[in-house]
C-alpha cells in the first residue's frame, strides 16, 4: 500500500470515527433525558426535554452530514460543537456534581473527541486542497 492509499484509508477511518462519536453524543443526550445517565443535581426544570431532543437530533443529523465531506458543513459543525462544550463548562463550572456526573462526563468526552476528530479531518482536507 502506498502513502496516498494509506492517507485515504486513515482519512476515511477518522470520518467514520467522527460519525460514531456524534451518534454516541446523541445517544448520551437521549439516555440523560430518560434518566439512565444521571446528570448530578440538575432539577427537572433545568433540563427541559425539548432542548435535549433537539441537541440529540442535531448530533445525529450532523454526524450523518460528516459523510458528505463538505468543508463548510465540517467547519460549521466543529464551530457549533465547540460552542456547546464551552457553554457547558461555562454554565456548570461551579457545579462539579453536574460536570463529573456520568451524563456530563460521557457526553463531554465524546464531544471533545468529536471536536479533535473534526479538526483532524478539516486539516487533512485543507492539506489536500493546498497540494
Amino acid at each position: 500500500m502506498n502513502t496516498l492509499q494509506q492517507s485515504k484509508t486513515n482519512h476515511t477511518h477518522m470520518m467514520w470515527i467522527a460519525v460514531a462519536l456524534a451518534i454516541i453524543t446523541a445517544l448520551s443526550y437521549i439516555l440523560m433525558q430518560f434518566n439512565i445517565l444521571s446528570v448530578g443535581d440538575l432539577q427537572v426544570g433545568e433540563k427541559p426535554a425539548g432542548i435535549i431532543y433537539v441537541a440529540a437530533g442535531c448530533y445525529l443529523v450532523g454526524g450523518l452530514l460528516i459523510l458528505l465531506r463538505n468543508r463548510g458543513l465540517l467547519l460549521f459543525g466543529a464551530f457549533i460543537n465547540a460552542m456547546v462544550v464551552l457553554f457547558f463548562f461555562n454554565m456548570y463550572q461551579n457545579r462539579p456534581a453536574v460536570m463529573l456526573s456520568p451524563g456530563g462526563l460521557i457526553s463531554k468526552i465524546a464531544q471533545v473527541l468529536l471536536e479533535v476528530t473534526l479538526i483532524y479531518v478539516l486539516a487533512v482536507n485543507w492539506k489536500k486542497e493546498s497540494n
